[in-house]
């Protein structure tokens, strides 16, 4: 009896729709025909050679340029933030105890695993710097996002009105009591940022493109959402 092979929904995530942005976003969603274990790093190892087959076909070597290296966080549902300035010289790298990840540098790939939690991309308009940061409930209302607003005005000299930030599929009422989206939206707005894209998508509705840590109770996989500055020429 021939089996299907696992396959992901993958979908490319817009950072504006005002302004092209030198920038791309990714966003690795459920795995089809692969069955997970209820144990979360059990899961994770299931799906992490699948993900990063997904990273070889999307970011492929280009001549004489080596492939970016892939930067995660390893997640404590916090509101640190880890600046990278350099890639490691292993093909993966995960930055302990934090929740953000951001870059200026356009070899490093950032990649940040949710369930239900919003994956947040922060990229200036002109692709000087980027961000992608884990933000649930907890890291919401932990102000996960300012912090991150202005680690990038002090560390990049850039100001909020420069930058444009996009909320992904994340759980949203009535699958769930609290709107995490709209508080992040607020924040942003309050921190002076103009474009806001909010992809207004809620994970729980949509059980054949996302996984759902709420509508599956725990026995679950984890997406991944990525970004990369585009390259130098």
């Amino acid at each position: 009896m021939k089996t299907s092979s696992p396959e992901a929904f993958l979908e490319k995530i817009p950072l504006s729709l005002q302004q092209d942005v030198p920038a791309v976003a990714f966003f690795v969603g459920r795995i089809s025909g692969l069955l997970l274990p209820s144990d979360r790093q059990a899961a994770l190892l299931l799906q992490e050679p699948i993900h990063l087959e997904i990273i070889r076909k999307l970011f492929p070597p280009i001549e004489k340029v080596k492939a970016p290296c892939l930067v995660t966080a390893e997640q404590c549902h916090g509101s640190e933030i880890a600046l990278i300035e350099s890639p490691a010289p292993e093909e993966k790298q995960k930055i302990p105890n934090v929740d953000g990840l951001m870059t200026s540098s356009p070899n490093l790939l950032l990649g940040i695993r949710v369930a239900d939690c919003a994956p947040v991309w922060i990229v200036d308009r002109r692709g000087r710097a980027g961000a992608l940061l884990h933000a649930g409930r907890k890291g919401t209302e932990a102000g996960i996002l300012p912090k991150a607003i202005e680690k990038m005005q002090k560390t990049f000299q850039l100001d909020p009105s420069e930058m444009v930030i996009t909320i992904g599929p994340c759980i949203r009422p009535p699958h769930y009591e609290i709107d995490f989206a709209q508080i992040l939206r607020d924040q942003a707005h309050e921190a002076g940022v103009t474009l806001i894209n909010d992809q207004q998508v809620c994970t729980a509705s949509h059980p054949q493109r996302y996984y759902s840590y709420r509508r599956e109770r725990g026995k679950t996989g984890r997406m991944l959402a990525l970004l990369l500055l585009r390259r130098s020429n």
